[in-house]
């Protein structure tokens, strides 16, 4: 009875798993009974002389670290990061300079890793401003014209102006023929309308195009400085150029335009929704909702 029960077992599990005290009671056991005894057990006396050789071989073994550098402490990383921000001239080996002096022995190289994994530049690289930076700095406003046409295929031309510092959109003008004389109006009626918002203005930001004329650089030129881009180059004016793409995938590429005082009422809407209502322009301490509408200005369609 007790072979069946064990030839049942076999059927279920083949290979019985064994712990390290299974081990040692069999090889005890084993030790105390000869050899025709051990007839018929889970294990052969090949497999206790191997148990036995593993038991005395992990005795012996010495303990060993894991291989490979030890982990660099959160707030090590942490006063590097503040080191490398907080003093843009310095470079990896002159960080890890200041470290050693205070105690921390770490390579040029885990600085290096370091800084690189939050996305921090070089000592060159950190200590040069980008086009975006001086823009931001000289409280500079972008201009530009946008191009829409309408159903009838009549082609009308959008000047609007940008503060670069709080992103906020101004209304320039709407027109068919956008000629020299027609942009200066606009020119002078921004400082006009907008002379608190633009209080702090020092620059203006405008491409090469034949419509921004000598008189229309005169009339900025009393209050901010006139930066042009270079020449076919719309991405030196990103502000402008975001907002048009903006403009085009909330308002234009969603309305049929047929006339010009429908284009105006509907670009005057979505401004006013913009610098108040937008969802990513919030203030943080304005809890405003959206005006009523179903793209949360008064639509035209």
């Amino acid at each position: 009875m007790l072979r069946h029960q064990i030839a049942v077992l076999h059927r279920q599990n083949n290979r019985p798993a064994l712990a390290d005290e299974d081990r040692a009671l069999l090889g005890a056991v084993a030790a105390a009974l000869s050899r025709p005894q051990r007839a018929g057990w889970l294990v052969t006396p090949e497999t206790l002389l191997r148990w036995h050789r593993q038991r005395i071989a992990r005795h012996w073994t010495q303990p060993c670290r894991t291989p490979g550098r030890p982990c660099t402490s959160v707030e090590l990383r942490r006063l590097i990061i503040e080191m490398a921000t907080s003093n843009p001239t310095w470079g990896y080996r002159r960080i890890t300079g200041e470290l050693i002096g205070l105690g921390h022995r770490v390579g040029a190289s885990t600085v290096w890793r370091i800084l690189k994994h939050h996305h921090i530049d070089p000592a060159p690289q950190r200590t040069s401003v980008s086009w975006t930076q001086f823009l931001r700095s000289q409280a500079a406003v972008a201009c530009d014209l946008v191009t829409v046409d309408t159903a009838l295929l009549r082609r009308y031309y959008l000047l609007f102006f940008i503060d670069i510092t709080n992103r906020e959109v101004l209304y320039g003008a709407i027109t068919t023929n956008p000629t020299g004389a027609w942009t200066t109006q606009p020119a002078r009626n921004l400082f006009l309308r907008h002379n608190e918002r633009l209080a702090d203005a020092r620059a203006l930001v405008g491409d090469r195009a034949s419509q921004y004329i000598d008189t229309f650089d005169k009339i900025l030129l009393s209050r901010v400085k006139v930066l042009k881009t270079p020449a076919r180059t719309p991405v030196a004016n990103t502000f402008a150029q975001r907002w048009i793409g903006t403009l085009r995938r909330e308002v234009l590429d969603r309305t049929v335009i047929w006339n010009q005082h429908q284009l105006q009422r509907l670009v005057t809407d979505y401004i006013d929704h913009y610098n108040a209502f937008r969802e990513n322009r919030l203030p943080e301490e304005s809890s405003a909702t959206l005006r009523p509408g179903t793209l949360g200005f008064r639509s035209s369609a």
